[in-house]
């Protein structure tokens, strides 16, 4: 059952897979809705990736914490449909799906106080395995601990998308265009996203879909675009047009 919107105000995410101009988007979004009210940005993804790297780029022994680390994202995203990971690797995932449940809930405080909300990525539960999804398998075996942190993380994630964003940009890239833009990132997992990315209906939010191929200030151009109809359809005063400015020449994120 969705949440209740009724008194909330509008949602805009923005999702996509890495290297697709997310976090570039959102900002310039942000800046043009504040000309005219007022607008938080959020950011709901894992961001387990950032810190991951700074992981890998701590001396000594950063190299070989980031080498066991990939190794257990490997051996969780290739058998989680069949079996969970162990008790400590389950731990670290829950406190990553918390850390992004309390980042939601600080975002909902805003919108019932009126603020539109830009997000940067959203939460998902209907591609299995994806990101911005559960990272346990609630039906896979495992011990009987590690099925319960599973559980919570599914209710958190049932709680969260209960609540559907009021207009889901998103940003669609090709594989080589996301690699050539996220040279840290690792192919196999930039692919996976990149066949999900259009798979995420969001509860039937209403969805623009964006070439994120194109040159940063015509992607930002077409959802600033997007961002103008919705609010003038839900009668808010939406950026002037002399309020848009040519984006930043810089590569997507």
């Amino acid at each position: 059952m969705s949440g209740d919107a009724s008194n909330l105000a509008l949602l805009i995410a923005v999702i996509g897979c890495d290297g697709s101009g997310k976090t570039s988007v959102s900002q310039e979004i942000v800046r043009c809705i504040a000309e005219n009210g007022p607008v938080e940005a959020a950011h709901l993804g894992k961001q387990s990736g950032n810190i991951g790297r700074v992981i890998a780029q701590l001396p000594i022994v950063g190299p070989t914490l980031d080498r066991l680390i990939v190794r257990k994202t490997d051996d969780t995203r290739a058998e989680r449909s069949r079996k969970n990971p162990g008790f400590l690797t389950a731990l670290v995932i829950c406190a990553f799906s918390l850390r992004r449940l309390l980042r939601f809930r600080r975002m909902m405080a805003l919108r019932r106080q009126g603020r539109i909300i830009v997000t940067d990525r959203y939460p998902q539960l209907e591609v299995a395995g994806a990101y911005d999804g559960p990272d346990l398998s609630v039906t896979a075996t495992g011990s009987a601990l590690v099925r319960w942190l599973a559980l919570r993380e599914r209710a958190a994630f049932e709680w969260m998308t209960s609540f559907p964003p009021g207009l889901v940009l998103r940003l669609n890239v090709d594989l080589d265009v996301a690699c050539a833009r996220k040279l840290d990132h690792r192919r196999e997992l930039l692919a996976a996203k990149v066949a999900a990315t259009p798979l995420l209906k969001f509860g039937g939010a209403p969805i623009v879909e964006i070439d994120a191929n194109q040159p940063l200030d015509e992607v930002v151009a077409a959802a600033q675009t997007a961002v103008r109809r919705v609010l003038l359809e839900r009668g808010l005063s939406p950026p002037s047009t002399d309020s848009i400015s040519r984006a930043p020449d810089s590569i997507p994120v």
